[in-house]
């Protein structure tokens, strides 16, 4: 009973799952939308009529109607019903290919019908024929129809052809697509009639085909075209709009997607415990998220109130201000209306004066009139140069809040910084990692970052990743030193501001070089003239200007000689370890050979500067003809890579070292092309050189070399032709140089 009861409960669970996005009512003959979403055929229908779309309702032998009969087989049971009229029955017939707004009848490019999604809420195309081309979903109507059986949804199923009320259902017949009572079977399947060979099935309230049929040709489907993601059948595979494309059996595509999904089911079932754990981790991030709303709701109303108290405090001093000037000006103004008053005629001051110059006592009028003249002089000089005493303009109490408003008006919450970009074409590892990145455009400013790295080839230890930080790193740039050597590293960045700690940036890998790093620059006092060879000031790139002596070179082409070469050495020899260099040779070379060589044999092979080399000495192979005692296990003196014309020769001379260049690597005796740099590893205890894509770090060549003395990085060129070393990272360190014999430190 609990296994039963468990059932119903996932059958109930399910239910969501088995609604139509439109209706919110179990799906009733599914159609599959191009974006893989289910809808009721009669929904699309209605979607489609509201878009203005008429006669695409799809195919309408789909529909469940009533069994085609005539009246002599009718039950007195039944009710009388209406045939369609042919045009209607014309119009259903030729669902798929009537008008819609925006088409003309004879139209060469009919228009596409679009269909709105209501599941992605996007527009899909259904093509020209509209719902007519789509599948039915036949294995969701069973699942619906097993969960209608399960769990009893809309009671008992009725017959369709009874009166009402009608009777309870107990058959059903799928070639007439409705469901019957036992009169009604039996009548419309007379004894000794074609019908009565119908097979009775349960009944049901969606009548399905036997098989899943091609809306296009009305065939069974066999196959799967990979290409367009659809079923096809026969017909469908052989037409031209599936030519070149992958087909396969159903069964195969059947059978991969169901071991797919059975796979990723058991999956998620084992990991029950996972998904319980994240919803609880889900449930307490939506309570958190509850109360840091709420905090964050309460911050933001205590700190606008505090914005209003400022303002409310600002207001009052203000409009003090204003009201102290006020009365001060009124005051002055009150007091210089009074005394104009008293210049009037009758008014006290006038008719004192007056009386006073009717005195006749000389001694007792000069005693009275001295102070009285006084009065009278100021204010006739008032009189006379007369303004306000004050001004009644309060221009100067005018405020100018623009900036303030702009402020306000820009008042936003902070945001961290936004993910930085790593500028990969800036970012690399040599002899020191240098990261490079950029905030993306109207993120908020970063006021400092942190670099975070880890090596990814050692062995994982238990419990979380363990990186490496750099804190409050300023700039977009940072340089991390003595990384290990033959290693990968990981690195991200983040920003950080007033707001906190942005997201990290996308991972980026780089690896390190499989040796420690060389620094040489290049020494001209060996091989040609440095007519054909121009070194840079900084003694970090040389380019090859072939002139007259080319060409007097190639003129005595017809006498088997080669060209002359020009050779640059580097200003450092090897005597023990590993070393690693790298360069760039620039594409356009004629023919350049980058490599390494005893010191001793370059100097004795290319000191003279000679025009003409023996045809019988190639500078790949390692090996000079002239010394015929030399043994054949002997390791050559030198070792180049040939490049020439954007591509690089993998010659005969050098063997190819599998471990470097994988199962399916190049072989001897072919061309790879030519990466953006090259790096040269050098091991002088085993007396190996190897050549790799310093970009990639991927193994080119392998080749033996003669480490019995110095070894030197060797550059050669016929005819024109560029090499630049790649850069350091950081300063440059101490070199000690050895060339010609003697050493110094530079």
């Amino acid at each position: 009973m609990g296994a039963k009861g468990n059932g119903l409960t996932s059958m109930k669970n399910m239910e969501k799952e088995l609604l139509c996005p439109v209706c919110q009512e179990m799906y009733k003959q599914p159609l599959v939308l191009p974006c893989t979403h289910n809808v009721c055929q009669a929904c699309a229908r209605e979607v489609l009529g509201q878009q203005g779309y008429i006669g695409h309702g799809g195919d309408p032998s789909s529909e469940p109607t009533s069994p085609a009969s005539t009246p002599s087989t009718r039950s007195p049971r039944l009710s009388r019903r209406t045939l369609p009229k042919p045009d209607r029955l014309d119009r259903l017939l030729k669902s798929g290919f009537g008008t819609y707004p925006g088409r003309k009848r004879g139209a060469l490019h009919p228009q596409v019908i679009m269909f709105p999604c209501p599941a992605c809420q996007g527009d899909v195309e259904l093509g020209e024929r509209g719902l007519a081309g789509l599948f039915r979903n036949l294995t969701l109507e069973r699942v619906v129809e097993r969960y209608r059986q399960s769990v009893s949804v809309g009671g008992a199923i009725l017959c369709q052809l009874c009166k009402p009320p009608p009777l309870e259902a107990t058959k059903g017949c799928t070639e007439c697509r409705a469901t019957f009572c036992n009169e009604c079977f039996k009548l419309f399947h007379p004894w000794g009639t074609q019908k009565a060979q119908h097979e009775p099935t349960l009944p049901t309230l969606s009548f399905r085909p036997k098989g899943l049929m091609c809306p296009d040709h009305k065939e069974e489907v066999t196959h799967y075209c990979k290409t367009c993601q659809r079923l096809v059948c026969q017909l469908c595979r052989v037409r031209r709009t599936h030519s070149g494309h992958k087909i396969t059996p159903v069964l195969s595509a059947y059978q991969a997607l169901k071991d797919k999904l059975t796979k990723s089911l058991t999956y998620i079932l084992g990991n029950q415990d996972t998904v319980q754990t994240q919803i609880c981790e889900l449930e307490e991030a939506v309570r958190h998220t509850e109360v840091s709303g709420q905090q964050a709701k309460e911050e933001v109303s205590q700190l606008v109130r505090g914005l209003g108290a400022v303002l409310e405090e600002k207001r009052a001093s203000l409009l003090q201000a204003i009201e102290e000037c006020q009365q001060e000006r009124l005051a002055r103004l009150s007091a210089q209306i009074q005394e104009h008053r008293s210049l009037l005629d009758g008014s006290g001051l006038v008719g004192y004066a007056q009386e006073v110059l009717k005195e006749t006592d000389q001694p007792c009028f000069v005693q009275a009139a001295k102070q009285l003249h006084n009065r009278i002089a100021r204010a006739t000089e008032a009189l006379q140069t007369f303004r306000p005493a004050a001004s009644s303009s309060f221009r100067h109490c005018q405020l100018d809040v623009g900036r303030e408003m702009k402020l306000l008006t820009e008042l936003n919450f902070l945001r961290v910084p936004e993910a930085p970009v790593i500028d990969t074409q800036r970012t690399f590892a040599y002899d020191q990692i240098f990261l490079c990145w950029r905030l993306p455009p109207h993120s908020p400013p970063a006021w400092h970052y942190t670099v975070e790295f880890r090596r990814t080839d050692v062995p994982a230890q238990p419990g979380p990743t363990r990186w490496q930080r750099r804190e409050e790193v300023r700039g977009t740039s940072a340089l991390l030193e003595n990384p290990d050597t033959g290693s990968v590293y990981v690195l991200r960045v983040r920003g950080c501001n007033k707001a906190g700690y942005g997201e990290y940036s996308e991972d980026v890998h780089l690896h390190t070089p499989p040796a420690p790093v060389l620094h040489f620059f290049l020494d001209s006092r060996w091989g040609a003239s440095r007519e054909r060879l121009a070194i840079s000031k900084d003694q970090r790139a040389v380019r090859s200007v072939p002139g007259l002596p080319l060409l007097l070179a190639a003129d005595r082409l017809l006498t088997g000689c080669h060209l002359s070469v020009d050779v640059v050495l580097g200003d450092v020899a090897v005597t023990q370890g590993r070393s690693y260099w790298a360069c760039a040779v620039d594409p356009a070379s004629y023919l350049v050979k980058v490599g390494v060589g005893l010191e001793s044999k370059l100097q004795e092979s290319f000191q003279g500067a000679p025009d003409v080399i023996s045809p019988r000495y190639d500078p790949d192979s390692g090996h000079d003809s002239g010394a015929e005692d030399a043994t054949v296990e002997a390791s050559p003196p030198f070792a180049f890579l040939t490049i020439g014309m954007g591509k690089i020769l993998l010659g005969s001379g050098a063997s190819s070292n599998a471990g470097l260049t994988g199962r399916d690597g190049p072989t001897a005796g072919c061309t790879v092309p030519l990466p953006p740099r090259l790096g040269i590893c050098l091991d002088y205890e085993r007396g190996r050189v190897s050549f790799l894509d310093a970009v990639s770090f991927r193994g080119l060549l392998e080749c033996p070399l003669d480490c019995s003395g110095p070894v030197c990085p060797a550059f050669c060129f016929i005819g024109g032709g560029a090499v630049q070393l790649q850069e350091p990272v950081g300063t440059k360190p101490e070199r000690k140089v050895t060339i010609g014999g003697f050493a110094k430190l530079d």
